[in-house]
């Protein structure tokens, strides 16, 4: 009996898909939006999170309150510097915005489905005629 023939073994294109590129920081940029109250690039900004006490009075009553300053942007340098305040900021944040990026998420995948189907041949006709000829292992 002849033995098999073996198909031939598919390599894999190494170029890195843009898009895909673009559809992974807008999933990153929702999160960090919504729950660090900041974009990606700004999680790595100033520190500045922390306490601070008012206290006033006049006569016989005084008063002291203390309240949080710079929560509005948590910052990796927040994060670190004061974990307990940082984590729970951004875990009030997390319940008051989970079904915002719930929908976020939801309308990001189908914008990017179909954006990707409608403009496939032009898309390939890109990493054809463009990408593939330079060689610089990126494509659409």
């Amino acid at each position: 009996m002849a033995p098999r023939r073996r198909k031939a073994k598919r390599r894999r294109s190494r170029a890195i898909s843009a898009l895909n590129l673009l559809e992974s920081y807008t999933y990153a940029n929702i999160l960090s939006q919504n729950i660090a109250g900041t974009s990606v690039m700004g999680l790595f900004g100033p520190t500045d999170l922390g306490q601070q006490t008012f206290s006033g009075g006049s006569g016989f009553s005084s008063y002291s309150n203390t309240f949080t300053v710079g929560a509005n942007e948590i910052s990796l340098g927040d994060i670190v510097s004061e974990p307990a305040l940082a984590l729970s900021t951004m875990q009030s944040n997390f319940m008051n915005n989970y079904q915002s990026m719930a929908f976020q998420a939801f309308g990001t995948r189908l914008a990017f489905k179909f954006g990707k189907r409608l403009l496939r041949q032009p898309i390939a006709n890109i990493n054809r005629n463009i990408m593939k000829p330079l060689g610089v292992g990126i494509k659409l």
